[in-house]
């Protein structure tokens, strides 16, 4: 190859890159270099060096993104069973970005023929981003797409050990791939570690990521919360003085009337005395093992917090009612597990959006795509219609914006006033009120009492996809599809705080049992804890691989539950915001989780139509040594897996007692 070719391969490529100012210096030079030199004193280039030039001449050629990423495949899978796994993680990002930069330089049929040809080795793991991608047909689509603009934006994160790196910079260099390498230099970011490499069962940890930059999140991580209960909460009263007064008072009255029993039915004094003395040392022990449990139970270890919030005053009256749920509260374990009641939609006609159960399993409330939110009482099911006063209440009231009840059997309330589907709904924890949230951007609250609306809520701009209570009422949190959070007070009609940061829609919403935060769950695949006094992030916790649909908190506050569309479980541990270990068995979306009262279980209803039962007490416990040598880090248990017919689980909830509810809509096949 001689001079004057290369300097036209040069000139081409500058050129094809936009650096046209490069080209005028290029030329300039060397016009100026042929003027003073002789052509016998040209100098040699390397070849390798026009070979590479060469090479950059002809990337946009498309058959070049099909070949080197066919090459960089074989090359992964028929690599060392040690390393081929870390890998392999490297095709799924080059295979997207090199599919969209086809897209972008408008070769349409290529990249089609590229998607079409390789999605099958990640169809299982990314099905949902491969789905949105398809619908990627123009270089504006690039654009216009959140999602994929969101990839070209951000670089994937990929975790491997310094041997698997160098044999990967060895293959790039000897294949003299251009295309690869320079999708692997502007899209993918490494995390090289020392070591042997990690193993699949650690996949979770290290997914690839999007849309996150992980050393900010480490660096959010590092911020100091404190998780744990309120001082002076109800709990903390029941451990010192309610649970341990309550259960010697019973023992003591129920020791005295077993007592004169004994004293009637016995004739000889010696032994009336000794089986006076075994039955007093039987109840003591009894009460004492009673208290020791209950006292386990709710402790549990827990730090004491002050609250950031200003508590609202729970009348005497309620919790006396609380303090009597928690002192007949049932213990669960792994070997006592809970009783399930579960209401069934019948004739929704796919029309019920979600569904909500108050705190004692009274009442149930389910959202509907028609606007409409209704209200069903369990103690007035069954009864005549036409005697119920507030059918003809209803019947009279001039404002069918408050409500309406339908007739038949199952009567219920109907409540109208939003103008788009209704996409979530919560009962008050202590009171009457019950809010709900909807397309039309706005959230309702609801008086169950008097059937009427009470305020509605304006501020986001988008959708309203989940409404919460908090734990203790009176305030709120609100999730968006304008990628926000908010937090309300009943008594106000503007958010008191607006939470920002997500890069796509903010699914869900959970408040932790301290009140001091939320978090929330976003279809951009992570899940952020907030500060509720100064609105920061502190928290992110990333490792899921599709959108969140719910999360739980754990009683003690230390511990937070995510579920995904995948029908993926994720447990947090929220002080050093990493993964417990992840709960894998269902076979759709996880629409709702809960923790009993003592935090021994938690309860999944997922799309398959099942409920399922996890041992929380295993689960979270930290993965030992030897078992991350061996890469055996989950720790999962479950318990049971309780079928339906055929009906999702749309909704769990906990009573105070431990008895769990359950909701969902019957699908008809």
């Amino acid at each position: 190859m001689d001079q004057e070719e290369i300097d036209r391969v040069v000139l081409a490529y500058l050129d094809k890159r936009g650096f046209r100012q490069a080209g005028l210096a290029f030329q300039q030079e060397k016009q100026q270099h042929s003027k003073g030199s002789n052509a016998s004193s040209t100098a040699q280039i390397d070849l390798d060096v026009a070979k590479q030039m060469l090479a950059l001449s002809e990337v946009d050629v498309p058959a070049q993104y099909h070949d080197s990423y066919s090459k960089l495949r074989s090359w992964a899978y028929s690599s060392l069973d040690q390393y081929q796994h870390e890998l392999v993680r490297l095709l799924y990002p080059v295979f997207i970005h090199a599919f969209m930069d086809l897209i972008g330089k408008g070769h349409i049929q290529e990249a089609r023929g590229f998607f079409n040809n390789f999605r099958g080795d990640h169809e299982v793991a990314h099905s949902r981003d491969l789905q949105k991608l398809e619908g990627v047909l123009s270089p504006s689509h690039l654009e216009e797409m959140e999602f994929a603009h969101s990839l070209r934006q951000t670089k994937a994160n990929i975790k491997m050990c310094k041997y698997s790196y160098e044999l990967l910079l060895q293959y790039l260099h000897k294949s003299q791939s251009i295309t690869m390498l320079g999708i692997v230099n502007e899209h993918i970011n490494f995390i090289v570690f020392s070591g042997q490499p990690t193993s699949i069962a650690d996949d979770t940890e290290f997914v690839t990521l999007f849309g996150d930059d992980q050393e900010a999140a480490n660096a959010i991580n590092q911020k100091e919360i404190h998780w744990g209960l309120l001082e002076d909460s109800l709990e903390e009263k029941l451990e010192k003085t309610g649970g341990s007064n309550v259960d010697s008072e019973k023992v003591d009255g129920e020791m005295r009337e077993e007592v004169e029993e004994v004293k009637k039915r016995s004739v000889d004094g010696g032994k009336q005395g000794g089986t006076l003395k075994k039955l007093k040392k039987d109840k003591v022990s009894g009460a004492a093992a009673k208290a020791s449990r209950s006292e386990s139970a709710v402790v549990s270890g827990a730090q004491r917090v002050k609250p950031e919030l200003t508590m609202p005053v729970r009348p005497i009256e309620l919790e006396h009612s609380i303090l009597e749920d928690l002192r007949n509260r049932v213990q669960l374990n792994s070997t006592a597990l809970p009783s399930i009641s579960f209401y069934t939609f019948v004739n929704t006609h796919n029309s019920l959006n979600c569904a909500s159960i108050s705190h004692d399993g009274s009442m149930l409330a389910g959202g509907f795509s028609d606007s409409s939110l209704k209200v069903w009482d369990m103690a007035k099911l069954g009864q005549p219609s036409g005697n119920s006063p507030l059918q003809g209440e209803n019947e009279s009231a001039p404002n069918e914006h408050m409500t309406s009840s339908s007739t038949g059997a199952g009567s219920y309330t109907l409540f109208r006033g939003h103008a788009g589907p209704v996409h979530s709904a919560t009962f008050h924890p202590y009171g009457d009120f019950l809010l709900s949230s909807s397309s039309d951007s706005t959230v309702r609250l609801w008086s169950t009492k008097l059937n009427a609306n009470l305020v509605c809520y304006k501020g986001h701009n988008y959708p309203v996809w989940d409404v919460q209570f908090s734990p203790v009422g009176h305030y709120f949190a609100t999730a968006s599809h304008d990628r926000t959070a908010r937090i309300w007070s009943m008594d106000r009609i503007q958010p008191l705080r607006i939470m920002a940061g997500h890069l796509s829609d903010v699914d869900c919403v959970q408040w932790h049992v301290n009140c001091n935060y939320i978090a929330t769950g976003s279809s951009d695949r992570s899940v952020r804890l907030w500060d509720v006094q100064s609105g920061e992030c502190v928290r992110i916790f990333i490792g899921h691989r599709s959108m969140i649909l719910c999360l739980a908190m754990s009683p003690d506050g230390r511990y937070m539950a995510s579920g995904d569309e995948d029908g993926t479980i994720m447990m947090w541990d929220l002080a050093t915001g990493r993964s417990v270990c992840p709960l894998v068995g269902h076979s759709s979306c996880i629409w709702s989780l809960a923790f009993s009262c003592e935090g021994s279980l938690l309860a999944s209803g997922s799309a398959d139509c099942t409920v399922k039962l996890w041992d929380v007490t295993t689960s979270s416990k930290s993965p030992k040594t030897e078992e991350i040598k061996h890469g055996n880090t989950s720790r999962l248990r479950s318990l049971k897996a309780i079928p339906t017919k055929s009906t999702p689980v749309y909704s769990l909830q906990f009573s105070r007692r431990n008895l769990l509810f359950a909701a969902g809509a019957l699908s008809m096949p």
